[in-house]
């Protein structure tokens, strides 16, 4: 999920399309509501997120120094000004790239990547989820999971629901949990339901490759990754 602050409706809205149209979930936000959300949601909400894109919004170092004490995801800043200052002053609040509009969402995606591979070599970020057996390992950086040393290619949704569950692992999560996490706006056309489905198809890949679920099912309560 990439989260969008822009004040300007239209902006956020050409963003949220864009993203749309790449199949990654993304939800907007107005500056004024950005860091009261950050505030109230959740751990498992929080981990979801793979970007923040700051458009035109009030006192965005602030924003940013609220994001750093949640989320170690990638920030990425929207200048619309040559100005050199402006820009390195963006880069001195803590943003970790700065691109000018307009830019295609696939460029962003492909920055917000750049960001995570640097923060991997550097050690930032932790290394793969295992399974108890260390044969499936999940990646946080978009590749594909490894079982036995091979790829599992995934669809994108079900790559993102294991993501979220080795990102959660022993926590149990809700359908709904899981839900915000893959589509994350709930003013999606998405029933919550198709969530069900993606996970009984990476379940059944799951149990084909290693001849056991590492995804524990409880009825009307959640699902949890044991490994």
């Amino acid at each position: 999920m990439y989260i969008v602050v822009d004040e300007r409706q239209y902006v956020a809205a050409e963003y949220i399309a864009g993203f749309d149209a790449q199949s990654v979930p993304a939800r907007s936000l107005p500056g004024f509501a950005f860091k009261a959300w950050l505030s109230e949601s959740s751990a498992g909400d929080l981990d979801a997120v793979r970007g923040f894109v700051l458009g035109e919004c009030e006192e965005r170092a602030v924003c940013t120094a609220a994001i750093r004490t949640v989320s170690q995801a990638p920030i990425i800043a929207l200048n619309e000004s040559r100005s050199l200052e402006q820009t390195l002053d963006l880069f001195t609040a803590g943003i970790d790239d700065v691109v000018r509009r307009p830019v295609h969402v696939r460029e962003i995606l492909a920055r917000a990547e750049a960001i995570r591979r640097r923060g991997l070599r550097a050690g930032e970020q932790s290394a793969p989820a295992q399974d108890r057996q260390g044969r499936l390992r999940v990646f946080a950086d978009g590749r594909d999971p490894e079982i036995d040393g091979e790829s599992l290619i995934l669809p994108r949704r079900e790559r993102h629901i294991l993501e979220h569950f080795a990102r959660n692992r022993g926590r149990q999560l809700t359908r709904a949990q899981i839900f915000n996490a893959v589509y994350a706006d709930h003013g999606s056309d998405v029933e919550e339901s198709v969530v069900e489905g993606h996970i009984s198809k990476l379940r059944k890949k799951l149990r084909m490759r290693l001849g056991y679920d590492p995804i524990e099912a409880k009825r009307l309560a959640g699902y949890t990754f044991a490994g």
